[in-house]
């Protein structure tokens, strides 16, 4: 949601005192607002990079409210235009939206919260535009490691331990839960190495078998078991002078782990059944989501084989400790589905986003990458919405709806007051039109608001759905088009 204090509106009609009346009813809104009666002059100050929206009346002397349009878009593009007049028809409205506008207005007006709530719509819509600017210039900031993401503290220390330990052959430990990125870790370290040039070989330990874990990482001599009907090259071999990647290291059987220790202190390998050893030279980088430590304490990881392993540790956080973090990511994400799925997709909503942002993410970044996915192939809009995001994000009872304190720990204290008390209000309104079955003026009355301020607070926090629209209007999120069908001719 935009903030109002912040944004800029300007007006231009010929009529004064259509100007001085669009101007009252957004400076009570909190709005700046600059009036022009003069469309000449209107062109000028639309050329401030503070103004965000402009009204514009169709029919004005020296420059119509056409051509003020048409100008307007080829040197602000990113500003967003309503346009206005008493003579609407249906052919005026589509050459404004072909031309660029946001919305239409028709005087006079049916009342003021037409206004309002058209401009408050053009101006989140804005806002949701530079925001989207903001990350992908963040996006492009961090392309130096590869496809890891973050701008939060824990994450540019992620990016500096990466790039200082790129440069040695010093073992690695990655820790983190499942679903954090630890693949994206290791790759980011391999190939800002000198060893880009050679392999890079992933396993996963806990998806094989004891016996197939063995002859998969050592590989295995002709007899060697049942099956070993010729010589194979293990993955460490295939892996000579580059990087063998070892995820869930921690579910690795005690056979094995001896095995992974010789490799690890004199850089040779023996295949399963072979008497010979294979000399390599293999980086090893390690990834667990179990506590490695522990696990040494309790006997059932080799202590010597951790300490191999440990050189060099690297603590991956879950999503939820860097709240800040999601944005990029849904942003990202938004990005690479919707080209996949050939969509045109814009932006996400400030409600989604506030949603996205205080969920708790059991599942890290890899349930984040599942939810934009699917909210990109089910919506049908531009801009993804609250209603395009799974239900628990919607129930103020569920995980989506609620602000966990510990998942904004690590904001600014402003921040992290803002979603709180955001999400508060928005379960707020929600209950309370629940309890009054969806009556706005009964709901109003209980709160002790004015009904029309009521309904703004409803649309500001996309409380109640469309079922608030004024009657016989249908709007669509992105605004262009969605006043055709309630104008006249």
């Amino acid at each position: 949601m935009s903030d109002k204090r912040k944004t800029r509106i300007l007006v231009v009609d010929d009529d004064r005192i259509v100007l001085r009346a669009v101007s009252e009813i957004l400076t009570r809104e909190g709005y700046a607002v600059t009036a022009i009666d003069d469309a000449v002059e209107g062109l000028a100050a639309a050329r401030d990079p503070s103004v965000d929206v402009c009204i514009l009346d169709v029919k004005m002397p020296h420059l119509s409210g056409m051509d003020l349009l048409k100008a307007i878009k080829r040197e602000r593009p990113d500003v967003e235009v309503i346009m206005m007049t008493a003579f609407a028809t249906v052919e005026t409205a589509v050459q404004a939206v072909k031309a660029g506008a946001y919305d239409y207005l028709t005087k006079p007006f049916e009342n003021i919260d037409e206004v309002s709530f058209t401009v408050a719509k053009a101006a989140e819509r804005k806002a949701l535009r530079d925001h989207t600017r903001v990350l992908e210039e963040a996006l492009s900031a961090r392309t130096q490691f590869e496809e890891l993401i973050g701008q939060s503290k824990q994450m540019r220390e992620v990016f500096q331990l990466v790039q200082t330990v790129s440069h040695s052959s010093a073992t690695v430990l990655i820790e983190g839960e499942s679903g954090t990125g630890k693949e994206l870790v290791a790759r980011a370290i391999h190939f800002r190495s000198n060893r880009r040039d050679k392999p890079f070989v992933a396993v996963n330990c806990s998806a094989l078998t004891d016996t197939l874990l063995e002859s998969e990482l050592f590989g295995h001599v002709k007899g060697a078991f049942t099956g070993a009907t010729a010589n194979k090259k293990g993955l460490f071999e295939a892996a000579d002078g580059g990087t063998i990647f070892l995820d869930e290291i921690g579910d690795i059987p005690a056979a094995t782990q001896v095995r992974l220790l010789r490799v690890l202190q004199e850089g040779e390998v023996k295949r399963v059944g072979a008497n010979d050893t294979i000399k390599v030279d293999v980086r090893v980088i390690a990834a667990t989501n179990v506590d490695l430590a522990r696990a040494r304490e309790e006997g059932r990881f080799r202590e010597d084989l951790y300490y191999r392993l440990n050189v060099i540790s690297i603590r991956l956080p879950p999503l939820r400790e860097r709240p800040g973090d999601v944005p990029l990511l849904a942003h990202h994400f938004l990005k690479v589905y919707a080209q996949k799925a050939g969509k045109k997709i814009t932006g996400i909503s400030a409600a989604a986003m506030e949603a996205l942002t205080c969920n708790r993410w059991v599942g890290n970044v890899r349930e984040l990458e599942n939810v934009i996915e699917r909210a990109v192939v089910l919506t049908p809009r531009e801009v993804i919405d609250l209603e395009d995001l799974p239900a628990s994000f919607r129930e103020p009872s569920r995980g989506g709806g609620e602000v966990e304190l510990a998942s904004l720990a690590h904001l600014p204290y402003a921040e992290a007051k803002r979603l709180a008390m955001r999400a508060f209000e928005r379960r707020y309104l929600s209950s309370l039109l629940e309890k009054h079955a969806n009556n706005v003026s009964s709901a109003a009355r209980s709160a002790g608001v004015d009904r029309s301020n009521f309904r703004r607070l409803l649309k500001q926090y996309e409380v109640g759905g469309r079922s608030f629209a004024k009657p016989g209007e249908k709007r669509t999120e992105g605004g262009p088009g969605a006043a055709l069908p309630r104008l006249s001719a």
